[in-house]
């Protein structure tokens, strides 16, 4: 049985993912073999990830991110339960890989039971089989009212510790906190006390994150903190906003900023694969900004409708808001848009799912900006692709391309166009300045990224920008690398590693 390393929080967005992807790469560089695990995920933003038998399911995307920095393949095993929220009280639940349907909150915890074991069934399997296993938590271990039926923290860090001692393997825990939002010494010492005593033993190291400034300023820090906690502090890690590893949710729109060519984002509800636009807000001269009302909307040199886990809602929101004019004003104007799996089916002539699989059933009209009509059933694609695109929009024909889908509906071009890629099958369509697209990681390309650029400078007069964009990929691995530098640096494993 595998060692194993628990990453657990003082609550969300402290930096868990960031930790635990650093993890596995640092520790497949010392020549381990890694496989990275969350029990239970709620995020729309999804990756492909191998299931048992070979086909195709889900996972969150951040565990797909830490298997890409570990080396490996995703595994359906290494986020057995992803709750993916299609509205403020339910979610669709994916189990193993695959979409099982709606529950509400409620219902979900009633089932909570037999998912629990396929929990600790698919970690059993993942620590089978490697060395060690590096697990993330979710939100705080200590949220007194959840506890009694949480999956994911201190349940799952009894299992994996147990597991691994038992086969005589290093079992540990480590407890982070973000010193840059304030109140660290509160969040960390008040999150050991609030654990039982057979739980607080389990806490292998406090971590400090995202310090700026000067170290000498927290010197006395890592004492107190075990002082009053009575566990060791591990490490004080820098704040290194340079480092790119995707965020679970994709870019932070508070992150983005004005550029000569603006970009701009409709924040559809549930939004789903924002990744699809990291790449982008690393690009030299580009500007990001999200909007959610049309006086916000404005001219952009091009407007995206990105993925959305419940389209019919997201569309029905637009119309409420008067986002739908806003875009076929804006397409009527001459300005580029690209839909994105959700955004590509809103853009098309009608939207038919008479059972709500994908989350509110309904027969509605689309924008009507391209010649596509979805029906959305009970199958669900899901699976890696690539080809070249086609030539079609504003990107010349022939570019290697390579990403994935993750969509319930099918759609159907009703008239001649041009599709944007082929995969080999032609996929997504263009009308004019405006396409659609199933095909996620598009903007990854570089070639793609580059091509996209220099057409939106040139449509607007600029010059072309010496600047290297570099590839999304290769960004992704120098992020991996940097972020186990950092650990290399600032981390004391010492006797949390396999033997």
């Amino acid at each position: 049985m595998a060692a194993a390393i628990m990453v657990l929080g003082t609550a969300s967005s402290v930096g868990k993912s960031w930790l635990c992807t650093a993890l596995c790469r640092l520790l497949r560089r010392r020549g381990l073999v890694v496989r990275p695990f969350k029990a239970q995920n709620m995020s729309n933003n999804a990756a492909p990830a191998l299931c048992s038998d070979g086909s195709w399911g889900e996972i969150g995307r951040a565990q797909a991110a830490q298997a890409a920095a570990a080396g490996v393949t995703p595994h359906v095993d290494m986020n057995p339960i992803l709750l993916k929220p299609v509205g403020p009280m339910g979610s669709q639940v994916v189990v193993l890989g695959k979409p099982l349907g709606h529950l509400q909150a409620k219902a979900y915890w009633r089932k909570r039971a037999p998912w629990q074991q396929i929990v600790l069934d698919a970690y059993d399997r993942l620590a089978a089989d490697c060395d060690v296993v590096v697990l993330e938590g979710a939100g705080s271990p200590v949220e007194l009212n959840l506890m009694s039926r949480d999956v994911v923290n201190l349940p799952m860090a009894r299992h994996a510790v147990s597991r691994a001692r038992e086969g005589g393997q290093p079992g540990s825990v480590l407890l982070v906190g973000d010193i840059d939002r304030g109140g660290v010494f509160a969040s960390l010492i008040g999150s050991v006390n609030l654990m039982s005593p057979e739980d607080r033993a389990l806490i292998s190291g406090l971590v400090v994150n995202r310090f700026r400034g000067d170290p000498g300023l927290f010197k006395t820090g890592p004492g107190l903190l075990e002082q009053h906690s009575g566990v060791p502090v591990r490490g004080v890690l820098p704040y290194r906003k340079d480092i790119y590893i995707d965020d679970e949710d994709g870019p932070d729109p508070s992150k983005f900023g004005p550029g000569e060519i603006d970009l701009c984002v409709l924040r559809l509800p549930t939004a789903s694969n924002l990744t699809d636009l990291t790449a982008l807000s690393h690009v030299p001269g580009l500007g990001l900004r999200v909007a959610e009302s049309p006086e916000t909307v404005g001219n952009p040199d091009l407007l995206v409708l990105p993925g959305t886990k419940d389209t019919l809602q997201a569309l029905a929101w637009m119309r409420k808001m008067g986002l739908d004019r806003s875009v076929i004003a804006a397409a009527k104007r001459g300005i580029p848009v690209l839909g994105l799996c959700g955004g590509y089916q809103i853009l098309g002539q009608r939207l038919r799912d008479p059972d709500g699989v994908s989350g509110q059933a309904g027969d509605v009209r689309g924008l009507g900006l391209l010649p596509v009509e979805t029906v959305f059933g009970a199958e669900k694609r899901t699976h890696p692709a690539e080809g070249v695109t086609a030539g079609g929009w504003l990107l010349p024909p022939g570019i290697p391309v390579k990403g994935y889908e993750i969509h319930q509906g099918r759609s159907q071009v009703l008239q001649a166009c041009s599709s944007l890629v082929e995969l080999p099958h032609p996929d997504g369509a263009c009308q004019g300045l405006v396409a659609g697209t199933y095909l996620h990681g598009l903007l990854d390309t570089p070639r793609v990224r580059d091509a996209l650029v220099r057409a939106l400078r040139e449509r607007k007069g600029l010059p072309e920008r010496q600047d290297d964009v570099g590839g999304g990929q290769l960004s992704r691995e120098a992020g991996y690398e940097a972020a186990a530098d950092v650990l290399e640096q600032h981390l004391d494993l010492e006797g949390l590693l396999p033997l």
